[in-house]
């Protein structure tokens, strides 16, 4: 549980009954003291001019340069969040809120929230989850650097949308708004910039009603570095995506390298192919016995990065795969790993004794490669089947909290 102690306000807002606020903007802030204050004057004078009973709350992350004091005097409910991290400040700063929907925004100057209305209207007509849409709306010169505009942002909404289908146009805006319904109900746990991805996957995946308004980015009024790195945070968003979604990464094209691979051993098995002047011959069985391999521990990885997915409480629930592993449980495993290891075995076995009655001389390619590497594909195949079935019973221990996993999320 992430830690939140209010610290000191003079908001007006601490007037109006908690039941009352209806729209609560939520900034996360280290050390924003060159244009936090420009941000909380904005939002609350949104707020006032149309008439929205609201309230500005700063979940400051461990600043030092006297933001909690100018974000107080300006207005807003300062709340102190201990974790450190974008998506711990904001979890923090959304638990502590008190109105029915919640507003997020960085405060560096960079988004207008002087322009919050399209985000509560929508929330109003029912929807979930607003995001906002740089691209629509447009993002002034200087504002972001041409290898996140071009490169990083539409990359990893395009590899959000192939991997979830959430039909985002600008999965990673700063600027959005949920319920706070959504927000308990999307369970949320990345602390870092990832975050951002984990909202919108969570919520697409989970039914919640979703649309977009355009919104405009403007360069930030800040002279120091900002806290996001390129390259980092980039990896953090893609790593966690492909965690989130191991069947389009591990499952899928292990799964078609396993076949691959099967195929040629089994054709190849039996003897050389040819295909005009080209022949396949055992150079190719040892390179399908190696696709076998590699393909079977893609599939055995993803699904144990899917399971993990689950336990760490950052996935959805799939009661196929929930049955799935039910049933598969961890001696059932072991059985199968060991049947196939021991015929493996058996097969390499038996070559031994052709070789000892060979008297252990050289021995013709022909007559034992492929049999030897039928035995030593079996052998890596009933291996891997033995550790990773300890790996999913580990998976499936209960919880510090003494819950077991029961879902399995999703892969899509």
């Amino acid at each position: 549980m992430i830690g939140v102690v209010e610290e000191r306000t003079v908001d007006q807002a601490r007037d109006i009954a908690p039941a009352q606020v209806e729209v609560s903007v939520v900034m996360p802030c280290l050390n924003e003291v060159e244009t936090l204050e420009t941000c909380v004057r904005k939002a609350r004078k949104c707020l006032e001019e149309n008439g929205v009973r609201g309230e500005v709350v700063v979940a400051d992350n461990g600043s030092t340069d006297g933001s909690r004091e100018i974000a107080a005097r300006a207005g807003a409910r300062v709340m102190s969040v201990e974790e450190k991290g974008y998506g711990a400040a904001l979890m923090g700063g959304f638990r502590a809120a008190r109105g029915k929907y919640l507003i997020m925004g960085d405060a560096d100057d960079s988004y207008d929230f002087s322009r919050l209305m399209p985000f509560i209207n929508e929330l109003r007509r029912g929807h979930d989850v607003v995001m906002g849409s740089r691209f629509k709306g447009g993002i002034a010169r200087g504002a972001m650097p041409w290898h996140h505009r071009y490169i990083g942002n539409p990359l990893l909404t395009g590899i959000l949308n192939l991997f979830f289908h959430t039909g985002m146009s600008d999965a990673h805006c700063g600027l959005r708004a949920l319920t706070k319904e959504a927000f308990e109900r999307l369970d949320l746990r990345t602390t870092g910039m990832e975050f951002a991805s984990e909202m919108v996957v969570k919520a697409h995946t989970q039914g919640l009603r979703m649309t977009e308004v355009p919104t405009t980015l403007a360069p930030d009024g800040r002279s120091r570095a900002p806290h996001l790195r390129s390259f980092r945070d980039g990896w953090r968003h893609l790593r966690f995506l492909m965690m989130l979604s191991p069947a389009w990464v591990l499952i899928y094209p292990g799964g078609a390298v396993f076949l691959l691979g099967a195929v040629l051993m089994a054709i190849l098995s039996c003897g050389p192919l040819h295909l005009g002047r080209v022949v396949l011959d055992q150079h190719t069985m040892i390179t399908g016995a190696m696709l076998v391999i590699v393909g079977y521990q893609g599939v055995t990885t993803g699904l144990a990065a899917r399971m993990f997915a689950v336990h760490d409480e950052i996935g959805m629930p799939a009661p196929w795969l929930r049955r799935v592993f039910r049933s598969v449980t961890l001696e059932r495993g072991l059985i199968g790993g060991l049947i196939v290891l021991v015929i493996g075995v058996g097969v390499c076995i038996g070559m031994v004794g052709y070789w000892a009655l060979k008297d252990f001389g050289p021995l013709h390619l022909e007559m034992t490669l492929r049999p030897m590497l039928i035995g030593a594909t079996l052998i890596a195949l009933g291996s891997q089947t033995l550790l990773m079935s300890f790996f999913y019973s580990m998976l499936q221990r209960p919880h510090a909290r003494g819950e077991v996993i029961r879902n399995v999320t999703k892969p899509r």
